[in-house]
């Protein structure tokens, strides 16, 4: 089996993804995705508490 083959999730550092990095990114995407969810639900622009939570305000 060539090199070739196999596909690269990570071309830019000449090597795939592993199962533990792909992961850390999927979490980090659906914590995304909940607090936009809980932001909806809460009636709270997704826009103000990404900016609350980057300065390091709490509720």
């Amino acid at each position: 089996m060539s090199e070739e083959s196999v596909p690269r999730q990570n071309a830019a550092a000449g090597r795939p993804k592993g199962l533990l990095e792909q992961m850390e990114e999927l979490m980090a995407a659906l914590n995304a995705d909940l607090s936009a969810l809980a932001d909806l639900q809460a009636g709270t622009p997704a826009r103000e508490t990404a900016a609350r939570e980057t300065a390091g305000e709490t509720d």
